[in-house]
């Protein structure tokens, strides 16, 4: 049986919502990189995503055509639950945030370190994989892939990214796809409304890093997208050890839409000075024993 990893799920879930606000009939066809960028991740998990929906019914796969849509979804397909999936996640990166988990390891020491089966380890390995945060080795094994491991690093990177992501909003080239900016609107408020868990951090800093990715590509400048796409992959285990509580998402996320607001109504440099108060309160909240909060 296909067994996809929560973040397929996920973005299945938001490919089935993209195909009924546009109204796509049967017979359309969805393209891999369009979907990437419209839903700001790579193209790796929504190829996941597809061969899901591919597997519900929904898509059959062409030949030199891609993905036709063979079924009209009425709701979002049904989707495994997973919340102890996102418990291990959590735990994992916490772990590896502390140096308990060495950079190289086996399905085996985590089954043993965490008493879990090996469908579940491959299970939230693969998730693991999809976001990028671990790679298996040539031959047998994993490895983590290296983030954040010193405090002077994450310094270096909050300095680093107001430098160049204020900077973004104020290149000539800057376009803001009016759909990206609803959606981000959408996220933001329904995460402000569901009752916040250990394992909502995951779905927070997922949301975090559209956000900042988003705007970065909104730039039209390839240098400063792929840096930002680098610094959130650098911040993600420690972002997944969520420290700060309910009180310092509801400030990032109201901060966020204060922003969105303003390039909605075209106040390009009132975006740019919010988005440089918002990094610099960020880095100031963030102490040394705490992961990154901005």
């Amino acid at each position: 049986m296909y067994q996809p990893s929560r973040l397929q799920q996920d973005l299945a879930d938001r490919i089935v919502r993209l195909v009924n606000e546009d109204g796509l009939q049967v017979g359309a066809l969805l393209n891999e990189n369009s979907l990437a960028k419209r839903l700001e991740v790579s193209r790796t998990p929504v190829r996941g995503a597809l061969q899901y929906l591919e597997h519900q019914g929904i898509l059959a796969r062409r030949p030199n055509r891609g993905m036709e849509l063979v079924a009209l979804p009425e709701q979002t397909p049904a989707v495994a639950t997973t919340d102890t999936d996102e418990k291990w996640l959590v735990q994992i990166a916490r772990d590896r945030r502390k140096d308990e988990l060495p950079q190289d390891f086996s399905e085996v020491e985590i089954m043993r370190r965490y008493g879990l089966n090996r469908p579940t380890v491959q299970r939230v390995l693969s998730r693991l994989s999809d976001l990028e945060m671990v790679e298996r080795k040539p031959g047998y094994g994993w490895r983590f892939v290296t983030g954040f491991r010193d405090p002077a690093a994450r310094d270096e990177s909050y300095r680093f990214r107001l430098l160049i992501e204020p900077m973004g909003i104020l290149e000539p080239t800057f376009q803001l796809d009016p759909q990206w900016l609803e959606e981000m609107r959408r996220r933001h408020a329904d995460t402000l409304e569901r009752p916040w868990q250990d394992t909502s951090s995951i779905a927070f800093f997922e949301m975090n890093a559209a956000f900042h990715e988003g705007l970065a590509a909104a730039s039209g400048n390839r240098f400063i997208h792929s840096a930002i796409r680098h610094q959130n992959q650098l911040r993600r285990f420690s972002q997944y050890d969520w420290k700060f509580g309910f009180e310092r998402v509801v400030v990032n996320c109201r901060e966020h839409m204060e922003i969105l607001d303003y390039l909605a109504k075209g106040e390009r440099d009132v975006a740019s000075v919010l988005l440089r108060r918002h990094l610099e309160r960020a880095s100031q909240v963030r102490s040394r024993d705490n992961p990154d909060p901005g």
